[in-house]
């Protein structure tokens, strides 16, 4: 069974395997392939508003943060960041994550939740946002130098967060 809890401590070192695997990719974050473990937990950890842990069986499978997507005026909306532990796809546990991600975007008095860079080439993840009652509010040309295909598209995607209340009570 998924236990999804607040990352403390001494999560970083059963985080970092699951960052150093996506990082190191280069093929779905804008984030430095050759980034160092503790500048990669310094930003998925410590500048996050909050982050958490998805475990099964006590190993860790899946992370996730909240930030504030902007600052002053902009200040209601957080952004997400989502990463599952390759062996642990297939699942659903990216479903449960952002799930529990707006309920808690929420419970921090978040308003919307925002992606501001959905790489068309992630499929599998524009359609589980969508499913999860996300909208493409935007695409920005050529956003994104990927490793194997190029130049790549991406998306802004954005959700109101009491709509996941309108959702949760269609289901």
């Amino acid at each position: 069974m998924i236990r999804i809890r607040l990352a403390g401590p001494d999560d970083a070192d059963a985080i970092w395997p699951l960052l150093r695997t996506v990082f190191r990719a280069g093929d779905t974050y804008a984030v430095d392939p050759a980034i160092s473990r503790d500048r990669a937990i310094d930003y998925w950890v410590d500048q996050a508003r909050a982050a958490y842990v998805a475990e099964d069986d006590g190993e860790i499978v899946g992370t996730y943060y909240i930030k504030t997507n902007q600052q002053g005026g902009g200040a209601h909306v957080c952004n997400c960041g989502y990463i599952v532990s390759p062996a642990a796809r297939g699942r659903g546990i990216a479903a449960l994550l952002c799930t529990h991600s707006q309920e808690q975007a929420q419970g921090l008095g978040y308003l919307a939740m925002q992606f501001n860079l959905v790489l068309a080439s992630n499929a599998g993840a524009v359609r589980l946002w969508h499913r999860l009652g996300f909208a493409t509010i935007g695409t920005i040309p050529d956003a994104f130098a990927h490793p194997t295909l190029g130049m790549v598209d991406a998306y802004v995607m954005h959700k109101h967060l009491d709509e996941i209340r309108d959702h949760m009570e269609s289901v």
